[in-house]
């Protein structure tokens, strides 16, 4: 168990003044939790996860990499309710986390489906064939380690919607501390929206013959979004409203030169800059039109696979059409103060890249940020590839 860096916050994050609300947001990307690990309750990479955000104490955290559970996949009954996978996770793991001398905060978790692992139909990979089975995948170590892909796993996933070897994989969940109101009624999400509907999106060409990467019938259907795009209202206990807005875009790697993950990588992203400009072709997946009105409260969350200071391609989403925005807040830049080689203090992967993000709206001011780090010598050890980003900070009176 890691526990060099592992200090409680002991700052109660709810109700700054009446006037006023301070609360803490998180994202975390836990690489690849599995419906068999959450069965558990002894999962050991779990109980670290787990620990680390009861020590960081976030009134709201997205989860990025939790598998959406589909009931007859990895171990999960035909007959079972497909995603509780979030409701395992807090039952089996986070809420039972004590410590001594302080209360937990008690959450309660939210899936909505996504794109990872669902088959298309389609050769989306262009290797000729249509790979429409998928193989069931085995246990994870002693160690709580996920096993490897197989060769027939990543040939399932090139042809689904997001890349996933099996249904579901790689998906998000947000859980959301208990004192805190989720109005599910109004909770929107994306995730059928083709990317075609996106005005002059970068569609991907075989750069031997010029021609579009998807035939006609492909890109009339093709998914803009890898997982999923959320837009989850959460009123805080004062009053005051606050729109989560969470995504997980494809990686801008694993593909070739056609670039076809580069491209959708930084339309994920657009999306969120186009949302907050209320483009008129947004629609979503209950045929509701528009994007997020004026002068609502909002942050962006997720491992957004993108990094301002050194982006995989030549455009740089994350800077043109998040962190530029005119309704974003100035950058909080959360970083570190745990010194790791080859790492600089705002590098959120385990890689060396700030993938990272917890992004506020104009009228949030943060009061701290950070990125949660083990030290050196428990690089090792640390349950994921990525580390969590949390910041605090002050919601304006309604």
């Amino acid at each position: 168990m890691i526990r060099t860096l592992f200090i409680l916050f002991l700052l109660q994050p709810v109700f700054a003044s009446a006037q006023s609300s301070q609360i803490r947001v998180a994202t975390f990307n836990v690489e690849d939790v599995r419906s068999s690990d959450l069965a558990r309750t002894d999962q050991p990479r779990l109980i670290e996860i787990a620990e680390i955000i009861q020590r960081i104490r976030p009134n709201v955290i997205l989860i990025n990499e939790i598998a959406y559970d589909h009931p007859g996949v990895d171990g999960v009954p035909d007959d079972a309710k497909p995603g509780l996978n979030g409701l395992r996770f807090v039952e089996n793991y986070v809420n039972r986390v004590e410590f001594e001398g302080a209360e937990p905060i008690r959450y309660r978790a939210y899936m909505w489906e996504s794109n990872t692992g669902m088959h298309s139909g389609f050769d989306l990979n262009n290797d000729g064939d249509v790979v429409g089975t998928y193989e069931q995948p085995t246990a994870s170590n002693e160690k709580g380690e996920p096993s490897p892909q197989t060769s027939l796993g990543r040939a399932y996933g090139g042809d689904a919607w997001g890349f996933g070897t099996f249904p579901g994989q790689y998906a998000m969940a947000i859980l959301v501390d208990e004192r805190l109101e989720v109005l599910s009624e109004e909770v929107r999400t994306f995730r059928l929206m083709p990317w075609e509907y996106m005005p002059a999106p970068f569609v991907p060409e075989n750069p031997e013959t010029e021609e579009p990467w998807y035939n006609a019938d492909e890109w009339a259907t093709f998914r803009l979004s890898s997982k999923s795009h959320w837009d989850i209202p959460v009123r805080l206990p004062s009053g005051q409203l606050v729109h989560f807005l969470c995504s997980h875009p494809t990686p801008p790697a694993f593909d070739g030169p056609e670039n076809r993950n580069k491209l959708r990588n930084h339309d994920e992203i657009r999306f969120w800059g186009d949302y907050l400009s209320q483009r008129g072709y947004i629609v979503d997946d209950e045929n509701g039109y528009g994007g997020l009105q004026r002068g609502e409260h909002f942050v962006i969350l997720g491992d957004l696979n993108a990094d301002p200071e050194d982006p995989a391609w030549e455009r740089n989403a994350i800077l043109d059409h998040v962190l530029l925005h005119p309704r974003v807040g100035r950058d909080p830049k959360p970083a570190s103060d745990v010194e790791i080689d080859g790492l600089a203090p705002t590098d959120t992967a385990t890689w060396g890249k700030r993938v990272d993000y917890v992004i506020q709206s104009k009228r949030l001011e943060v009061m701290r940020a950070g990125v949660w780090r083990p030290t050196s010598a428990e690089m090792g050890s640390f349950p994921s590839d990525h580390f969590p980003v949390w910041a605090e900070m002050v919601v304006p009176a309604p």
